[in-house]
């Protein structure tokens, strides 16, 4: 893991300077996966932005880009998260609170809430705030449209 997050280190380094942007980061492991942060200078916190993207698009694409420069490095697939200015940290209470939702919903009478499109890592969030509660939850859908239905427990 911590080969893992010092190469995701060099190579995000490298793509900082090359774009001029400024941040430090912040390796670390979580849930067994190595964890790295870009986070934004004080005097420039926005300066960031442009590596998120629009619903963190960039970002996912930055991600798949460093775990590929680790697997060329070490020859290990790479399960590396990739975090940059707190986007991810602030999108997983943004998700958890909608799974609660949901939750809420299905508990109330509804048969079941499908919920939006979203990435892997994004409905893994979801599936595990619902399986927290005693209710049901699968993928469904294909592609960019796969998203979590939340159900009763049969």
């Amino acid at each position: 893991m911590e080969e893992e997050g010092d190469v995701a280190a060099d190579f995000l380094e490298e793509l900082l300077d090359i774009a001029d942007l400024d941040g430090d980061l912040d390796i670390d492991v979580e849930d067994g996966r190595a964890s790295v942060s870009v986070v934004a200078d004080d005097a420039a916190p926005a300066s960031l932005s442009r590596l998120v993207g629009r619903d963190g698009e960039v970002l996912e694409a930055l991600q798949e880009l460093t775990r590929l420069a680790v697997q060329a490095r070490t020859g290990e697939r790479s399960r590396l998260v990739l975090d940059v200015g707190g986007y991810r940290q602030e999108r997983r209470g943004v998700l958890e609170r909608l799974a609660r939702e949901a939750v809420e919903e299905v508990r109330s009478g509804a048969q079941s809430v499908h919920l939006e499109a979203m990435n892997p890592y994004e409905r893994k969030i979801v599936h595990d705030v619902v399986a927290g509660t005693g209710l049901t939850s699968e993928s469904e859908g294909a592609a960019g449209d796969r998203h979590v239905v939340v159900t009763a427990a049969p």
